[in-house]
């Protein structure tokens, strides 16, 4: 249980020195990845404002069914891509959350990119 536990400080800790230097305005909203053992989430925040723009998840109707794999991570990324579009966002600063830049966390990021959103 203590390894456990280690974990998640030593993520809680990359996460606050991430968020030191990474604010997400009108312009240029934050875009945060959340992955809990069975789905993902992924927010486009304006800090500014203090609102969500854009958000999607594992748990909509359409995605419900994929699993927590860097396929279907990539999906999403390219969905919240997409809904960034619509609303004529076209650059966002990318907030791992403390999580590494690999696997999900980075299929969700080149998902994104390949939908035309650039960080």
């Amino acid at each position: 249980m203590k390894r456990v536990a280690d974990k998640q400080k030593r993520r809680l800790r990359r996460k606050v020195h991430i968020r030191k230097y990474i604010s997400g305005t009108a312009e240029c909203p934050r875009m945060t990845v959340y992955r809990s053992s069975r789905h993902l989430y992924v927010q486009v925040i304006d800090d500014t404002a203090g609102h969500t723009l854009v958000s999607a998840s594992t748990l909509e109707k359409d995605l419900r069914e994929q699993k927590n794999n860097r396929e279907h991570a990539a999906k999403l990324g390219e969905l919240v891509g997409k809904r960034l579009k619509d609303k004529k966002i076209e650059q966002v600063k990318f907030d791992r959350n403390g999580y590494l830049f690999h696997g999900i966390v980075k299929s969700i990021a080149d998902g994104a990119r390949k939908a035309g959103i650039q960080f």
